[in-house]
């Protein structure tokens, strides 16, 4: 019964943390941008970033947002050969918006899921 309740704890630490991510409205540079963070709320399971730029102006929007709308923004998004237009990515892990651009980043379940598989092994030995 212990091992089962410590199996269930591991797995459920990812759960009650929610995802967090930068948010801002329409700022003109990254750095300003990362200023505030969000823990967002179901069923927003995405960090979306939006950049948009045309001529010298760019204006960066990052919020939460479902998985279904971030693709579906990023799919009608395009860039010209100039480099102005609309550039949309989409990640699911903590701050990973941080660059505006999809980054890999490991999730914190992968990095609690060894010391869990060890203390239900150190339980049953």
């Amino acid at each position: 019964m212990r091992t089962a309740t410590l199996l269930l704890l591991c797995f459920s630490i990812s759960l009650v943390d929610g995802l967090k991510c930068y948010v801002c409205s329409s700022t003109t540079t990254n750095e300003n941008c990362n200023q505030d963070t969000q823990s967002c709320q179901a069923p927003l399971d995405t960090c979306m970033t939006t950049v948009d730029t045309f001529g010298n102006f760019k204006a960066i929007v990052k919020q939460c947002a479902s998985a279904a709308t971030c693709k579906g923004a990023a799919s009608g998004a395009s860039v010209s050969s100039n480099g102005d237009g609309n550039r949309v990515t989409c990640c699911s892990t903590n701050l990973c918006n941080v660059n505006g651009v999809a980054g890999v980043q490991l999730h914190s379940l992968l990095l609690a899921l060894p010391l869990c598989i060890l203390s239900v092994l150190s339980m049953t030995a």
